[in-house]
């Protein structure tokens, strides 16, 4: 009971055993469709309770929480007077788990990892700001695996923050996450735990709309600091390709540590998302800018270090087969794709010029039909300030999505290919709360001795 108040310790359940006593109350009751109000939600009472009793008064709520207790107590080895339960509990909370059940006379032992074991994965929530929902939508990282919640937190960000640029529309954003943050409105509650994506996506808009000068669009309150986009659109996607270059050279050293975290140095040195691909991609970026800047000598050493990188590729891919010459068919064909992917990965991120482009154009055309209307008297000013306002709305709440989602796309197939190649398991621990007052009064009757 104390673990189960806790929640913060996920118990080994008893595989294949038949339902105890409670359980069979419990599926007995829901078959008659007997639930009474407000006694849905598992809750464990403060003795041992009186099963009959609950079943007759209908306390799905307290047999449920009885049934789980009893799941988790058939988990147990037992020798003698002394029971045993394994599990997996946090570093952080050991001593304080330990603690509680020094007060009940139990103990708490830390055992080395059993061999072929598989622990759950506990991505760090860092406290009130937290992008671990970002990560889990994709999947669970393995447990050796880093945890890349934060940095995959930020690029979001900044590519939305790139596709996204205003001052204005990025206040908003950050006004949003406020009233996300402090509850507001309530039929949004749920989703009070992604107001740092908002927030973060706000900032970045306002810091790149600085940038493009623009304020609800190019109505020249502010002054351009880099570039306007739709005066150099080159400019901006040569930036957004080297941007993107950035983040995947970056994903690539992750997944590098990643794949030796998960299989040792002989896998990750041979890894089209390990070492042998990192050095493939730097090579190929280093040629890349020998090339444009026309330094022979860099063009020369990056097609060298690109050529090594994809013939360690290549051996990877081809140890991986059944050999012969079906696998080196094999290997050609993959080796193929991660070529052509590499390529179109990168360029991929020419979208957050395209849609930067995009918003800026939106919101200029706002901006000219409101400020020609303005000129037109007081009927003019009128229809100026409803074009403005009906256009910055719809502009706005187009853009915020289509940036959104085309942010996302570009973490998910682009960055996160990269970091995970096997899936890992979240980390679930047991929690039951204990019966309210009332409930234990009411419907808790302590069985007699015996």
């Amino acid at each position: 009971m104390r673990i189960a108040e806790e929640g913060c310790v996920e118990l080994d359940r008893a595989e294949e055993a038949p339902p105890g006593s409670a359980a069979v109350r419990l599926q007995r009751l829901r078959g008659r469709g007997g639930e009474a109000p407000g006694t849905t939600g598992a809750v464990l009472a403060a003795a041992a309770p009186d099963l009959d009793l609950l079943e007759r008064e209908r306390s799905v709520g307290l047999l449920a929480g009885e049934a789980e207790l009893e799941e988790r107590a058939r988990g147990a080895v037992r020798r003698g007077e002394v029971a045993a339960l394994a599990g997996w509990c946090p570093a952080e909370e050991v001593v304080r788990v330990a603690e509680r059940l020094a007060a009940a006379g139990g103990a708490l032992l830390t055992l080395p990892s059993p061999p072929g074991a598989d622990p759950p994965t506990l991505l760090r929530r860092g406290g009130p700001v937290s992008f671990t929902p970002l990560v889990t939508t994709y999947g669970t990282p393995a447990y050796v695996d880093l945890d890349p919640s934060w940095p995959a937190g930020l690029a979001y960000a900044a590519m939305f923050g790139i596709m996204f640029g205003d001052v204005g529309h990025g206040a908003l954003l950050l006004l949003g996450a406020l009233a996300l943050r402090l509850g507001r409105p309530r039929r949004l509650a749920r989703l009070s735990r992604l107001w740092p994506f908002l927030a973060g996506a706000g900032a970045a808009a306002m810091l790149a709309g600085a940038a493009y000068g623009e304020f609800f669009g190019p109505t020249g309150l502010l002054p351009v600091l880099w570039l306007n986009p739709l005066e150099s659109p080159a400019r901006l996607l040569a930036a957004a390709v080297l941007f993107g270059a950035g983040l995947l050279a970056l994903a690539h050293a992750a997944g590098a540590v990643n794949r030796v975290r998960e299989g040792g140095w002989g896998a990750g040195l041979c890894a089209a998302t390990g070492w042998a691909g990192l050095l493939f991609y730097l090579g190929l970026a280093l040629a890349a800018a020998g090339l444009l800047l026309h330094r022979p000598a860099a063009a020369g050493t990056g097609a060298g270090l690109a050529g090594a990188g994809l013939a360690l590729v290549a051996y990877g891919l081809f140890r991986a087969t059944a050999g012969g010459g079906g696998g080196v068919a094999e290997t050609v064909v993959r080796l193929f794709d991660v070529v052509v992917r590499t390529g179109t990965n990168t360029l991929s991120f020419a979208r957050l010029a395209a849609f930067g482009l995009t918003h800026a154009a939106l919101a200029g055309v706002v901006w000219r039909g409101t400020a020609g209307l303005a000129a037109r008297g007081p009927l003019g000013v009128a229809g100026a300030v409803l074009l403005f306002t009906v256009g910055t709305a719809v502009s706005f709440a187009l853009e915020a999505l289509v940036a959104g989602v085309q942010a996302l796309r570009l973490e998910f197939y682009e960055l996160f290919s990269r970091l995970f190649e096997t899936e890992g398991r979240p980390f679930r621990p047991w929690h039951v709360p204990p019966a309210e007052p009332a409930d234990r009064a009411r419907k808790v009757v302590p069985c007699s001795p015996g």
